[in-house]
Formats: C-alpha cells, sequence, structure tokens
C-alpha cells in the first residue's frame, strides 16, 4: 500500500515540476520575444534610445500589473536576443541535449517542418533559468565561455549560487587551461525544482494576487538576519521576532526588535523584500513612536529603525531616526549602528542563498 502511495506522489512531484518548467518556458520565449521585437525596430531607426523608456512608462501606466517591464529590464531583453540571436551556442548545445537524452520533444523523429530556428532557439535556452541567463550574459564575456555555462548549468543542475560560484572561481578558464574539474557544490547540486517559483521573475510573470505569500520563507530569512546582527558585536540584545505592538485596536508586528546596550535604545529591524519605497520608512517610524511611546523605558533613548529592501538587482538599507534627536546623540547612533554596506552584502547573501 505505501508502495502505491509513493507512485501518487510521485506522479505528483513530475506534473509540478513540469508544469514549472513550462511556467519557465513561457517566461525566456516572453522575454526573447519583447527583446527580439524592440531590436529590430532600433536596428531600422523607427525606434529611438528613447522609445524603450517611453514603452517602460506606458507599461507601468496602462498596466500596472504587468511587473518586470522597467527600462533597464527591457533593455536586459534586448541584450539576451543580441547575445543568442547569431551565435553557434544553439546548434552546439542541441547536439548535448540529444546526447544526454534530456531534449525536449521537438528535437525527436516527430520533428516538424514548420519549427523554425528562432523556435528551436527558444526552446534550447529554456532549459534554464531568466536568473541563470543574466548571470551568464551579464559575466561572461565570450561566446565560448557563455556556451560552456550554459552546458554545465544543464548537465549539473546547476543552482543560480553555484553557478555564480563556479563563475567567481574561474571554472572556464581553469578547464580551458588545465582540464580540472568543476569544484564540488557545498550542497546537492540538484535541488528541488519547487524552489524555481521563489524566482521573484516567475512570481511576477504569473501575476500571483498579493495574498500570496511565503511565511516560511520569510521567517527563515529573519531567523538568518537575527543570528547576524547577533554576531555583529555583544552590545546587540535580541528581545523578539514578530513583536507585537498595539496601537488603538489594530495590532502590528515588527520583524526583529533587539535592545542596544551602549545605545540604550531599542533598535527595530523591519525586512522588505521588495523594490524600497518611502512609505516603508513612513511604516517604521510609525513602529518607532509605538515602541517610543508604550515599550521604552524613562531612562532608555529613542528607539532607531533600520529597514532592509531588497530586490532583484539591489539592496537598500536605510536608517530611521526620531527627528527630536541632538546632533550629539545622532552622530553617536551613526558611529554604531551596522555599517550599511556590511548590511547590505549580508542581505544579498541571504536572498541568493534562498533562491538558489
Amino acid at each position: 500500500m505505501e508502495k502505491q502511495f509513493l507512485d501518487i506522489v510521485e506522479l505528483i512531484r513530475q506534473s509540478r515540476n513540469n508544469a514549472i518548467r513550462a511556467v519557465n518556458t513561457e517566461l525566456i520565449n516572453l522575454y526573447w520575444n519583447v527583446g527580439g521585437y524592440i531590436k529590430t525596430k532600433l536596428s531600422t531607426a523607427e525606434w529611438g534610445d528613447k522609445m524603450v523608456e517611453e514603452l517602460a512608462e506606458f507599461i507601468q501606466k496602462n498596466n500596472p500589473e504587468l511587473k518586470g517591464f522597467n527600462k533597464s529590464s527591457l533593455y536586459r531583453m534586448i541584450q539576451f536576443y543580441e547575445v543568442y540571436a547569431n551565435t553557434q551556442i544553439v546548434a552546439s548545445l542541441r547536439r548535448q541535449l540529444q546526447e544526454t537524452g534530456n531534449q525536449p520533444d521537438i528535437f525527436g523523429a516527430s520533428l516538424r517542418p514548420q519549427f523554425e530556428q528562432q523556435d528551436i532557439r527558444k526552446t534550447i535556452l529554456s532549459q534554464i533559468s531568466w536568473t541563470h541567463h543574466r548571470t551568464i550574459f551579464a559575466r561572461c564575456k565570450s561566446e565560448e565561455e557563455r556556451e560552456f555555462y550554459i552546458r554545465m548549468t544543464v548537465k549539473e543542475n546547476y543552482s543560480v549560487r553555484e553557478l555564480d560560484r563556479q563563475i567567481s572561481a574561474s571554472l572556464f578558464e581553469r578547464m580551458v587551461i588545465g582540464n580540472q574539474k568543476p569544484i564540488p557544490p557545498k550542497s546537492n547540486s540538484h535541488p528541488d525544482i519547487g524552489k524555481t517559483f521563489k524566482d521573484s521573475y516567475i512570481f511576477e510573470f504569473l501575476n500571483l494576487p498579493d495574498s500570496y505569500n511565503e511565511s516560511d520563507l520569510q521567517r527563515g530569512l529573519i531567523k538568518q538576519m537575527r543570528d547576524f546582527i547577533l554576531e555583529l558585536g555583544k552590545d546587540f540584545i535580541f528581545i523578539g521576532d514578530q513583536y507585537k505592538i498595539q496601537v488603538g485596536k489594530s495590532d502590528f508586528y515588527i520583524d526583529l526588535l533587539f535592545y542596544h546596550r551602549d545605545l540604550q535604545c531599542l533598535v527595530a529591524f523591519e525586512l522588505k523584500a521588495d523594490d524600497f519605497k518611502p512609505e516603508h520608512l513612513g511604516k517604521l517610524n510609525f513602529y518607532l513612536e509605538a515602541l517610543d511611546r508604550d515599550v521604552k523605558k524613562e531612562n532608555e533613548n529613542p528607539s532607531i529603525g533600520i529597514l532592509l529592501c531588497k530586490d532583484r538587482d539591489n539592496e537598500v538599507v536605510e536608517y530611521a531616526l526620531n527627528r527630536t534627536l541632538s546632533p550629539t546623540l545622532i552622530s553617536k547612533y551613526q558611529t554604531q549602528l551596522p555599517d550599511k554596506k556590511l548590511l547590505q552584502q549580508k542581505l544579498h547573501e541571504l536572498f541568493e542563498t534562498t533562491n538558489s
């Protein structure tokens, strides 16, 4: 009976994995088509560079639910198309996929004449995620190097983090010079494909409703950030996570709350897994006022807030300080708070680990 149950579980997993692969294929095809369309318009002088910016503004204004199409993202799609449109990478990868048995159905004996080379190219490129592609064409300078890392990612099923690590370790150069083997992954190099759904591009492409959230992911990030803050020095004392404060009849929850012994004040950390918005700081200041009114002791200094935001490309760290603070106390705060660059680096590492 247990064997039959396991068979059903395997069917569920296979179907789920197929669905995720299908989503990734459509996402890659979309970015390829958008990049190719814009590139054609620019090449024929029908569009000028200003038109790309106007297109991004048009999408944002008229279709705000369509995420991931700002100016910089559109230029990445153009770059994606340019990098792979006229290279030999696709033909070479096609042979590899056929040899390993990983090729899509369109490469088999049933290949229909109406499949154009563009369709074959896009199908091959969809073997890895958009985030993998971004890493490769942002960090690799030659066609040979790009082909090498696409091959390795397909063959070894590299996570984005593992791919980035192999590039940083100059795997391509080492293999060319001395035929050395890849550095063994620090963890399983065949991660659960379900983690692909944590890729923000997939999330945006599916236009999931705001009610969709990954509370387990958020809790994991908060725990790791808590441990990191405690490692920064003995002056930080952890009070609690999801610390509840009450304003009127409403309850609010602060991601992390510490007490700093030397500064003698409460320090609230808020973690946002999206672009920085001014209202994030406004909400954090709202929390600080509640802390100072209901939690802070009379002999303690006004509370401090630290906002941590992570979007696809950047890590933003902002301090929230009480407006009534004296210049002397502000100076003292700034010299003893965690360095912004250090927090940005840690935030980058946490999200890279989670998305790998």
